[in-house]
């Protein structure tokens, strides 16, 4: 595996060794010593699923209860995968970092707790598995609205499909941040 470094602080993107031949291809999607070695400290006690269509918008969510580290990876399909600091003591503090995550490159996103996450279908189906380092609750769960023009996230879709919740998070200067 390969660790790239991104402009955010803490944000880290996995690059998998694939190996492909006439059967298929084979990888490893996950190694804890390796995660270690990369600065990855991190324990996962739950791992998630979600199916989306083309369009589908989620997010940017966070937890303010129980805050949830996330290793991104997408079985099937193509996502532009977000991650926006909304650390108030971060040096990247309001700054976002995208990336497609698809199923030929494998490549996979950490994303420390702390952090806001969303990403939008790029293709027809998309699966996309999360691991957390957290347990998911709701009465924690919080968001950014995902077309903050203070955030200024590029999305490549025109009129996503969003949810009634992602359609009404605060802008990020309206959040309670503790610092």
């Amino acid at each position: 595996m390969k660790i790239i470094t991104t402009p955010i602080a803490d944000v880290i993107v996995i690059e998998p060794r694939v190996f492909k031949d006439g059967r298929g291809f084979f990888l490893e999607s996950f190694r804890q010593s390796f995660l270690k070695e990369a600065g990855i400290d991190a324990d996962f006690v739950q791992s998630n699923t979600s199916r989306s269509v083309r369009g589908v918008l989620r997010g940017l969510h966070y937890q303010t209860r129980h805050p949830q580290g996330k290793l991104i990876r997408v079985s099937r399909g193509r996502v532009f995968d977000v991650a926006v600091d909304i650390r108030p003591s971060s040096t990247t503090f309001g700054q976002h970092f995208g990336i497609e995550l698809n199923d030929e490159d494998h490549r996979q996103l950490w994303i420390p707790a702390g952090l806001a996450h969303g990403f939008c279908a790029l293709s027809e189906v998309v699966d996309l598995h999360y691991r957390c380092t957290d347990y998911y609750d709701p009465k924690g769960e919080a968001g950014v609205l995902w077309n903050d023009p203070e955030i200024g996230i590029d999305w490549p879709v025109k009129d996503p499909i969003l949810s009634s919740k992602d359609m009404r998070w605060p802008a990020l200067a309206q959040l309670a941040l503790k610092v």
